[in-house]
C-alpha cells in the first residue's frame, strides 16, 4: 500500500509541485484494488476541474499499474498486477509503534467482589490491544490496579462478620469452592444494609477506618483471608482467558502517595472546602468539582488515582503511553483526574490514553452488584459451556475453546465505546458473525491441507491467477493494513469485520472452486494456506483459541 501511495504523491509532485499525503481506499472490486480522491482535494487549491487533474495524473501512472482508470468526478482506480498483489498478501504489518513502550492497565477486579462480566471485557479488550501495540513493534508492559481497600471492602467485612456471627460457621473452614460465592454475598449484604440501615451503615464506615488503620485483630484477620482468596481467584480467571499481569498496584499503596501529592499541590492545584480539599471544575472545559481527600482526611478514588499515575511513572520512566481501559461509567472522573495531574505533571498528563467501553448486558438486561446479582464471568462461562455442548458432541475436547472463542469475540467484534448485548445463541452460532465460526472455519481449511499432496506458501512471481482466485488474494492482501488502521485507532473491531470477510470470500471461492484433484491443485493449495496462516495470525492477535479439531 505503501508504495502505491508513494507512486501517486510522487506523480502529484511531478505534474503540479505539491506535496501532500494520498489517502487510499479499498473500493469495490470492480472498481480496482485502490482508489483516491486526491483530485478533488486538489481542485480547488490547483483551480482546476477533478476530473481534468485526475485524467493527468492517471497518465503519468499508466505506465506503472496494470489498469488506471478516473471515474466521475474525479476518482482514480488502480489495479495492481497478480504478483503485486500477491506481495502484499506477504507483507507483515507496519511498525508503527516501532521503538515505543507502551505500559496497558486494565481489568482491575476489586477484592472482595465477584470477578464479574465487565471485568471480562476490560481483559479481553485490553489484551486485544496489547497484542496489536506488539505486532506495532511496542515493547508492552501489562499491569492491574485494585481497590484493596474503601467502604466497598468495609461492607463485605461487615457482611462477613454479620455471617459468621449467624451462621456460627469458621470462615478459614470454607471450602475452595465456595470462597467467591461467600466473599459476593457478603459483599451484597453489607452494600445493601448500608444504604438502608443507618446503624448498619455507621458501623460499616467505622470498619473502613480500622483497614486503614490496620489497629483491629479480628477485622485484619478477615481482611488478610479474604484479600488473599480473592487473588488466588483471580489469578485462576486469568488463566483461563490467557493472560497475564507482570505488576499489580493497589489502592492501599497509591491512596497514602495519592494523598501526599495532593497535600503538596494544596492552593496551587487543589483548595479546601467544607473540610475536604478538592479540585475546582471548569464549566467551560466540561468539568466538574471532585473530592480528592474526605473531610475524614480519606483520599478518594481521583487522590488513589493520582497516586497510581505517578507509580506507573516511576515503575516505567522509559514508557511513551499509559493505556488505561475501563468501564465507560468513569469517564467524567477521568477527565478531572487528568486536568489536575495536568496542572502537576502536564508531561505525564499527557502520556495518558484512557479507552473506555461500555457494559454488558444479557438480553434481559443489566444487573446491579449492590443488589448482589452481579453478571459473575463464571455464570456466563457456564451458561457457554451448556450451549456449546450441545453443538460439540463428536468433539467435545474442542469445548473450553469454542467458549473462548465465543466470549472473546462477542466483546471485540463491537465497536469499543458503546454497551453491548451477550446473546448466547448468537454468540456460539458457526453459521453467524461468531468466534466460533471463525474457528470452526480454520478447521475447515486446515482439513483441504492435510488432504493435498504438498503445501507450499510459495509461487513464482510469473503465477496468474483466475478471477475468483484474485477475489480471495485481493481479500488475503488487505490484512496489513486492517492490522496497522486496528492498531492506529485502538480497534480490535476492525480485525473481527476483516476475519468475517474474509472467511465469507474464502467460502465463495471454496463452494466454486476444485482445490485437491484440480490441475491448479499447487496454486489453490498456496492460497489456502496463505488463507489458514492469515485467519489464525488474526484470531492470535484477538487471543482467540485455534483448535485442530472441531
Amino acid at each position: 500500500m505503501e508504495e502505491v501511495r508513494q507512486k501517486v504523491e510522487d506523480a502529484v509532485d511531478d505534474l503540479f509541485n505539491v506535496k501532500i499525503e494520498v489517502a487510499l481506499n479499498r473500493p469495490a472490486e470492480q472498481f480496482g484494488d485502490y482508489a483516491t480522491n486526491i483530485a478533488l482535494q486538489l481542485a480547488t487549491q490547483l483551480n482546476k476541474k477533478p476530473g481534468e487533474i485526475a485524467e493527468a495524473i492517471a497518465a503519468k501512472l499508466k505506465d506503472q499499474f496494470p489498469k488506471v482508470e478516473v471515474a466521475s468526478p474525479g476518482f482514480i482506480n488502480i489495479t495492481l498486477s497478480d504478483s503485486e498483489l500477491w506481495k502484499l498478501a506477504e507483507a507483515a504489518p507496519e511498525n508503527i509503534y516501532k521503538n515505543q513502550t507502551i505500559v496497558i492497565e486494565h481489568t482491575d477486579p476489586n477484592p472482595f467482589k465477584e470477578f464479574h462480566i465487565g471485568h471480562a471485557y476490560s481483559n479481553t479488550i485490553g489484551e486485544a490491544l496489547k497484542r496489536l501495540f506488539e505486532v506495532g513493534g511496542a515493547a508492552t508492559h501489562q499491569v492491574s490496579y485494585h481497590g484493596d481497600v474503601g467502604l466497598h471492602i468495609a461492607m463485605a467485612i461487615w457482611g462477613i462478620k454479620k455471617q459468621v456471627t449467624g451462621e456460627r460457621l469458621e470462615v478459614s473452614d470454607l471450602k475452595e469452592e465456595d470462597r467467591r460465592k461467600f466473599l459476593g454475598k457478603s459483599y451484597a449484604l453489607g452494600a445493601n444494609h448500608f444504604k438502608e440501615d443507618d446503624k448498619a451503615a455507621e458501623e460499616i464506615r467505622e470498619i473502613n477506618k480500622h483497614i486503614y488503620d490496620r489497629d483491629d485483630d479480628e477485622i485484619n484477620k478477615l481482611y488478610d483471608l479474604g484479600r488473599k482468596w480473592s487473588f488466588d481467584y483471580f489469578e485462576d480467571i486469568y488463566k483461563t482467558l490467557n493472560v497475564s499481569f507482570e505488576k499489580q498496584y493497589y489502592e492501599s499503596e497509591t491512596g497514602h502517595s495519592g494523598a501526599k501529592v495532593v497535600a503538596e499541590n494544596k492552593d496551587k492545584v487543589f483548595k479546601e472546602s467544607d473540610g475536604a480539599v478538592v479540585f475546582e471544575g471548569d464549566e467551560e472545559k466540561g468539568l466538574h468539582t471532585r473530592v480528592f481527600i474526605t473531610s475524614q482526611g480519606l483520599p478518594t478514588y481521583e487522590a488513589k488515582e493520582l497516586g497510581l499515575a505517578l507509580a506507573k511513572q516511576k515503575d516505567y520512566p522509559k514508557a511513551n503511553l499509559f493505556v488505561v481501559v475501563t468501564a465507560n461509567e468513569i469517564n467524567e472522573y477521568f477527565k478531572v483526574l487528568i486536568a489536575a495531574l495536568g496542572e502537576i505533571d502536564k508531561e505525564l498528563a499527557n502520556k495518558i490514553r484512557h479507552i473506555s467501553h461500555g457494559l454488558v448486558k444479557l438480553p434481559s438486561g443489566k444487573m446491579s452488584s449492590r443488589t448482589g446479582e452481579v453478571i459473575t464471568l463464571m455464570q456466563v462461562i457456564e451458561m457457554l459451556e451448556a450451549a456449546v455442548k450441545k453443538l460439540a458432541k463428536e468433539n467435545p475436547e474442542s469445548i473450553n475453546d469454542n467458549v473462548l472463542g465465543a466470549l472473546k469475540y462477542t466483546f471485540l467484534k463491537h465497536r469499543v465505546g458503546g454497551d453491548i448485548i451477550f446473546d448466547i445463541e448468537e454468540s456460539i452460532s458457526v453459521e453467524g458473525n461468531s468466534g466460533p465460526y471463525l474457528q470452526y472455519a480454520l478447521v475447515r481449511a486446515n482439513s483441504i491441507l492435510s488432504k493435498a499432496k504438498a503445501v507450499t506458501s510459495n509461487l513464482s512471481p510469473l503465477t496468474s491467477f483466475e478471477p475468483e482466485e484474485r477475489s480471495l488474494l485481493r481479500k488475503l492482501s488487505e490484512y496489513p493494513e486492517v492490522v496497522k488502521s486496528a492498531a492506529q485507532e485502538l480497534m480490535p473491531s476492525h480485525v473481527c469485520t476483516y476475519l468475517y470477510e474474509l472467511a465469507q470470500t474464502f467460502n465463495r471461492f471454496y463452494e466454486q472452486n476444485r482445490v485437491i484433484g484440480d490441475e491448479r491443485e499447487s496454486i489453490r493449495i498456496a492460497l489456502v494456506k496463505k488463507y489458514t496462516d492469515t485467519l489464525k495470525n488474526g484470531l492470535m492477535l484477538l487471543n482467540i483459541p485455534t483448535p485442530e479439531k472441531m
